[in-house]
């Protein structure tokens, strides 16, 4: 697999762009989860007070609070006096305006010049004191512990009276009392009443405290209802622009996802190709056709499939679950965190589970696409004799069969893996459940906020989706990487013949001369020779046929010549030098191939006969054609040479095919003409036609023939009989059939004796 993603190079700019992108859309999805907690705790709950410190509180309250902490001073640091007589501040009737309370009584504003850490450290100076004022101007102490205070403290109960006779006091209230005492013993007073109060609020403190703040604002008359619509109104537009980028990161890694897969796939398609382009005839062996068809459309399609997803599942999902799992055990109620734990063995045991189960099927799958694309091309390749068999219902259940193995193994695998989601969903709904039940308990015993039990279920549904998606990626892996190791097999598999690094020119002063010295050949894994000790030599201006009874080796020898094989044993000679020592390329530009089967591809005429350069003049086509025999078809049809050729020529007849071959050959204007029984499927007289009109065009040129009619190869300079690989006879017509029995026998079988002399 990590081979295919090396050919992402091209992609790297992008795949930058996508992870960061990917950490962008992590960080947003991870801040939602506040916002909820932030909207329900403080915009609901608290009525959008964000801080246990006022920003304004009354002045007989705010000496209330002194009495009852030690912080005074760094209490009153942080505030202003403002005063209802002062109007002469800067900011008076801003402050009246905010704060109308301000006409009846002094207040304490808090100063606008403070940071966040200096809030956050006057919130935890200002909790424990606003809360004990709450306590005792709402009688909330409990007898027991006003009895406790005064009997442990009887000796001073004479001291207290008399300093308020001594000082005339009037108002006898608890904070009175407190500064009338030494200071010892006020301070062991509040530690009592700080105790009373822990045992009543436990961990809910700064909530307690946010209630006193807010009754405070309500004292100084402010609308709390426009305060509470304010907050949630700027927390709920936070929410929704921080739901936007990651909506926007999200389509944007969607698009360029998809983007840099189908540049992967065009990369991938285009080094097959070229690949396969320099397979010899062994390794289309190997691989078969229908195969090599599979691994470029299908298997490249489940690997596009993967890098669609792959970025968000090894980006995304490790930043959004360990960031959603910190942000658990940093800010929220850790006593639910075995709860994830829970929920990600389960998750974990499905995912290994099935993923055992189905693996061994992916690589059956990709196999039986290769055998479904194999049998549908035989059958669709031999209709026509199908159906001269009356095979039709034979072939049909040959199809079936593959495709019922295909359809069993895709159902067993669409089976197996459709059980994941409804598994995991079902773990999802069962967490969210237990989160619930146990959250609210948690919620009635003052131990947490509904807010932070909402952002707990978010944040664990963010940890169970990471893993999530690690499992849709163990659905596409499996099939992805099992079609990656077979793109591998193409990309890493060697042709056969292949141009040596130093390679050596043509010999121009030998011109067109073709020479067999001592050639054998045996096809890969054959255990014996096709050919054996073939030697002869074709030479410019003259004609070479060969000749045999089928499977003596005929095609394989001038098959032998473009290099399609490479010899096992001896050379061959080609304008005085060995094939393995010259460039493929040069070597194919000297020779004019015709197969023994009519190739055309789809096009025009005009684009199949200028198909070794498009840029060939009009003359020359019309030429190559004229000597083909072609024109004789070609100008009955209506659009002449820009008339259609569909898929293989299969819009021609089999005799038209062959010419346009031969025109395709006659007009790249070779040195060397090789015609592989080409003119078979020519009746006599056109073949007699164009045999005649080649001679005027290969005068100069070296043709080497093979053929099973004897009429074709009569008048040929040099004729080849081959039996079992071997050369049983060589010479021309006339001696051939003096001193080769096998050359007597096939031609006697095709002509009469009046015809052969």
């Amino acid at each position: 697999m990590l081979k295919i993603f090396k050919n992402l190079k091209k992609s790297f700019v992008m795949i930058i762009v996508i992870i960061l992108l990917l950490i962008v859309q992590a960080m947003a999805d991870l801040r939602l989860p506040e916002y909820t907690s932030k909207i329900v705790n403080t915009g609901i709950q608290s009525s959008g007070i964000e801080n246990v410190a006022p920003e304004v509180i009354r002045q007989s309250q705010m000496e209330k609070v002194l009495s009852v902490t030690k912080d005074d001073e760094e209490i009153l640091r942080n505030y202003e006096l403002v005063k209802t007589d002062d109007n002469s501040k800067e900011k008076y009737d801003e402050y009246l305006e905010d704060y109308p309370e301000l006409e009846n009584q002094n207040l304490y504003i808090l100063k606008d010049n403070l940071n966040k850490e200096e809030i956050e450290s006057l919130n935890e100076l200002m909790a424990k004191p606003l809360v004990i004022v709450s306590f005792i101007d709402t009688n909330q102490l409990t007898d027991e512990m006003t009895d406790e205070i005064t009997s442990e403290n009887k000796d001073l109960v004479d001291i207290v009276i008399k300093e308020i006779k001594d000082k005339k006091i009037t108002d006898l209230s608890i904070y009175n009392i407190l500064n009338i005492l030494p200071e010892e013993t006020s301070s062991e007073i509040i530690d009592k009443i700080n105790t009373e109060i822990d045992k009543k609020v436990g961990n809910m403190l700064s909530q307690a405290a946010i209630t006193v703040t807010k009754a405070e604002y309500e004292a100084c008359r402010i609308d709390m209802e426009k305060y509470q619509i304010t907050y949630l109104t700027k927390t709920g537009l936070q929410m929704l622009g921080v739901a936007l980028i990651s909506m926007a990161a999200a389509v944007t890694i969607m698009l360029l996802s998809s983007k840099v897969a189908a540049r992967l796939g065009q990369v991938l398609r285009e080094k097959i190709f070229t690949k396969v382009m320099d397979f010899s005839i062994k390794e289309f062996r190997e691989f078969s056709t229908a195969s090599l068809i599979t691994r470029s459309t299908n298997d490249i399609q489940q690997i596009q499939n993967l890098v669609t997803v792959l970025f968000r599942v090894v980006v995304y999902s490790p930043i959004i679950g360990i960031g959603a799992f910190i942000r658990i055990m940093t800010k929220s109620n850790t006593s639910m965190a075995w709860i994830i734990g829970l929920a990600l063995v389960c998750i974990t045991a499905v995912i290994l589970t099935l993923f055992i189960v189905a693996m061994p099927k992916f690589k059956k799958l990709q196999e039986l696409i290769d055998k479904i694309n194999l049998v549908s091309r035989e059958i669709l390749n031999g209709l026509p004799v199908i159906r001269a068999f009356n095979k039709e219902n034979t072939e049909i259940k040959r199809f079936d069969d593959a495709n019922k193995r295909l359809m069993k193994t895709n159902l067993f695998v669409n089976r197996t893996m459709s059980i994941m989601l409804p598994a995991l969903m079902f773990i999802m709904n069962g967490v969210s459940i237990l989160i619930i039940w146990v959250g609210s308990h948690n919620v009635n015993e003052g131990i947490m906020q509904v807010g932070d039990m909402m952002s707990f279920i978010q944040y664990t549904m963010q940890v169970v989706m990471s893993f999530l998606m690690i499992s849709i990626i163990s659905i596409i892996l499996p099939r992805a990487s099992v079609s990656a190791n077979r793109i591998n097999e193409v990309l890493e598999t060697e042709s056969s013949i292949k141009d040596k690094e130093d390679t050596i020119p043509f010999d121009e002063n030998k011109k067109g001369l073709v020479e067999f010295r001592n050639v054998s050949f045996r096809y890969p894994d054959a255990d014996t020779e096709i050919l054996e000790d073939i030697n002869f030599v074709a030479e410019p201006g003259k004609t070479t046929a060969i000749i045999g009874s089928t499977g003596s080796g005929k095609s394989t020898i001038v098959n032998l010549i473009p290099r399609f094989y490479d010899v096992t044993g001896g050379e061959l000679i080609i304008d005085g030098v060995n094939v393995k020592d010259v460039k493929q390329k040069d070597l194919r530009d000297r020779i004019g191939f015709v197969p023994q089967k009519g190739i055309l591809f789809s096009g025009t005429i005009e684009s199949n006969i200028k198909y070794s350069d498009e840029n060939m003049s009009d003359d020359r086509m019309c030429e190559a054609a004229e000597i083909a025999q072609a024109t004789e078809f070609i100008d009955k049809k209506e659009n002449k040479y820009n008339s259609e050729i569909s898929q293989g020529g299969n819009n021609v007849s089999g005799g038209q095919k062959q010419r346009l071959s031969i025109a395709r050959a006659i007009a790249s204007d070779p040195e060397i003409f090789v015609f592989d029984d080409s003119f078979s499927a020519l009746d006599f007289k056109t073949d007699a036609k164009l045999r005649e009109e080649l001679r005027k065009k290969t005068k100069d040129k070296t043709v080497i023939i093979v053929a099973q009619r004897i009429s074709t190869i009569l008048n040929a300079d040099q004729i080849i009989v081959l039996e079992e690989g071997k050369i049983v006879g060589k010479g021309t017509h006339e001696e051939l059939m003096k001193s080769c029995d096998t050359y007597v026998q096939i031609a006697t079988s095709q002509l009469s004796k009046e015809e052969l002399e």
